[in-house]
């Protein structure tokens, strides 16, 4: 028999059930005495009245109630996110360990879900879709293999890459050069470079044959060198000739006025993830800023702030991929590889232009 329910809106318990709070899950659980279910604090399902909730310190008082466990939020075992958690995670042991890359309707079969909802699952928990995923995954084996292997070939092989054609035909993508000049340790790669002042302190800038590498502000030109030299390590720097300055003119440019725009072609380098948080960051318009949260929420990755702060700390394209106009929640300036004073000032002067145009 269900006990008589009491009406607990004024317990804090009852707060977590109308947030659907994960963390209050295995902390209580609540019965409804018109459904006849139990569930954990986080389900997803309608909302009850509270007139007609009950609270439970376990599972089993929840049981010798006379309750039953509820169907969408499993009560007595994995939570939803959990069990999403254990799939997407057996997905990817799967196309980890595949020797040849695996289609979507093939590992949404490993898991037992419909390919479409396999799809938004797992780009739901890692960011990426599973093909992204898997190429990402290549992308290590075949770095490492080709700093391992004996031959090219059997890097690439070793990667997953079945065939010479789609081996080449995606290794630049990858890797930012040829392999052959990969397997050297880029000791061929030139970068041209120069430094030069700008109202914001020191300003460097550095290009290689594919666009502008890096674009570095700072306080002492001597470091920025050797910011360049680390990220670089076995890349040939070399002095800009007046040509270059003029690029460099350009760029000082677009800090000055950073509402203005530059289509500068860049040499973007970084994983799969950081580059979906930089193609996002060149679509806010100047003058606007957008949170850590709605980036995460626009590459569909909502649970994913903290990877996106990791991924504008990573930015060395100043200004060009405007990190800058990336706030925490509650609008305050943080996390700025510049220093906060220069995020200020960029964000005052988009402002500013803004303001002049209107």
């Amino acid at each position: 028999m269900h006990s008589p329910a009491t009406d607990i809106s004024q317990d804090p318990r009852w707060a977590s059930i109308v947030a659907r709070d994960r963390t209050a899950d295995g902390t209580f659980w609540y019965s409804v005495a018109t459904t006849g279910v139990f569930c954990r604090p986080s389900c997803p399902s309608r909302r009850a009245n509270p007139k007609n909730v009950r609270l439970y310190e376990s599972v089993a008082a929840a049981e010798a109630a006379g309750f039953r466990a509820c169907r969408r939020c499993n009560p007595g075992g994995l939570s939803i996110e959990a069990a999403n958690n254990a799939i997407v995670a057996k997905a990817c042991k799967l196309i980890d360990a595949a020797v040849e890359p695996l289609s979507l309707v093939q590992i949404a079969e490993s898991v037992q879900l419909s390919p479409q909802y396999f799809h938004r699952l797992f780009k739901h928990a890692t960011g990426l879709t599973p093909k992204a995923y898997a190429e990402a995954g290549r992308s290590a084996r075949l770095r490492e293999g080709l700093t391992t292997e004996a031959t090219v070939t059997a890097a690439y092989h070793g990667a997953g890459y079945g065939s010479n054609g789609r081996f080449y035909e995606a290794s630049t993508r990858v890797l930012g050069m040829s392999p052959t000049h990969f397997r050297s340790g880029g000791v061929q790669e030139v970068l041209t470079f120069a430094v030069g002042q700008c109202s914001l302190g020191a300003i460097l800038v550095a290009s290689s044959e594919k666009g502008v590498a890096a674009i570095l502000l700072g306080d002492d030109p001597q470091m920025l060198v050797r910011e360049l030299e680390d990220r670089f390590p076995r890349a040939r720097l070399i002095g800009g000739d007046a040509a270059f300055e003029r690029l460099v003119a350009q760029v000082v440019g677009l800090v000055e006025a950073p509402a203005h725009g530059l289509a500068l072609p860049l040499d973007v380098r970084g994983t799969a993830f950081q580059q979906r948080v930089w193609l996002a960051l060149r679509e806010i318009p100047a003058g606007k800023t957008e949170t850590y949260s709605s980036i995460a929420e626009k590459i569909g990755s909502p649970r994913s702030v903290r990877a996106v702060a990791g991924a504008c700390a990573a930015n060395v394209h100043a200004v060009a991929i405007p990190c800058h106009r990336v706030v925490r929640d509650d609008g305050a300036l943080s996390g700025y590889r510049w220093g906060v004073e220069r995020k200020r000032e960029l964000l005052d002067r988009e402002h500013r232009e803004e303001e002049r145009a209107a």
